[in-house]
């Protein structure tokens, strides 16, 4: 069962947000079926900077190219709002799919954007967005590659608004709907009940944002198919990378503090490294009759 046949299921999907590698291989350990590559995950770590349009194209691919080198699973992408016009949409799902991406989210915010549970957006026209989704699914090499559209009109033109830019983009050929930052359990549940039949619908949870958390159960429960946490292993790291970094300039030694670390042999088992060292030591000589 292909990605796309997985969401039209009666049963909701969790995709936890990653931003590298390492992320994306603990995530898929823990038994996700999905992974997401945030952009403001990318901005945190990469540039140590707010999601405000200041990560590139090119630093995306890179990194899905990455994930994709490590883990299979079904990875969605933030791409922004396609990093430009039409056009430039159709050359970021290009770049996208050949890196491995699995789904492609664009957002109808103008440039640069911001974080979708930021104040003081602003959007371009539901037919320009429209026009670029149309233009992402006539550049996607399969049919395979979803197109996740995304409207952060709530917050600039309001809920009905959103609603019918989300039912455009539908008609524009999305995939997946997606309503940004709905206000309470109220609007969540009028986002189903008005698109839900349309298409699979996309719920994104951020703590302290602007929507009101929710389990992956009751948001599925609500009729949503798909629910992401993007930025929540980063400011869960954050959070544990300041207090190691106090406790060691506090005590200058990591001993109190490793209970809450991986020791050595322990992070090399997470990682892989007995599994990469036995697949390296089987090229170190080749056996003629055992590989004929």
């Amino acid at each position: 069962m292909n990605f796309r046949e997985r969401l039209l299921q009666n049963k909701v999907v969790v995709a936890p947000g990653v931003y590298d590698p390492l992320t994306a291989s603990i995530a898929t350990e823990a038994g996700f079926e999905a992974l997401y590559l945030s952009g403001a995950a990318i901005a945190y770590t990469r540039l140590g900077r707010p999601d405000i349009g200041l990560v590139s194209v090119s630093e995306v691919a890179e990194t899905i190219a990455l994930v994709r080198d490590r883990v299979s699973t079904p990875l969605v992408v933030d791409a922004d709002n396609g990093y430009g016009n039409a056009l430039n949409v159709q050359r970021t799902v290009r770049i996208f799919e050949r890196a491995g991406a699995s789904a492609i989210q664009l957002e109808d915010q103008s440039f640069p954007k911001r974080c979708g549970h930021l104040q003081d957006k602003s959007i371009i026209t539901a037919d320009e967005m429209a026009g670029k989704i149309k233009a992402a699914v006539d550049a996607r090499a399969t049919a395979e590659t979803i197109i996740v559209a995304r409207t952060d009109a709530v917050a600039v033109e309001g809920f009905e608004p959103a609603i019918e830019r989300a039912r455009l983009y539908a008609e524009a050929g999305a995939d997946v709907l997606f309503v940004e930052a709905p206000k309470s359990r109220e609007q969540l549940a009028a986002v189903t009940s008005a698109l839900g039949s349309l298409r699979p619908l996309l719920a994104n949870m951020v703590e302290g944002g602007e929507t009101p958390l929710s389990s992956a159960h009751d948001l599925g429960t609500l009729g949503f198919r798909l629910v992401i946490f993007p930025g929540g292993i980063v400011r869960a790291l954050a959070r544990t990378a300041q207090d190691y970094y106090r406790s060691l300039q506090t005590h200058g030694t990591n001993e109190p503090f490793r209970d809450r670390m991986f020791d050595f042999t322990a992070l090399n088992r997470l990682i892989g490294t007995p599994e990469m060292l036995a697949l390296g030591e089987r090229y170190e000589s080749f056996d003629r009759e055992n590989d004929q």
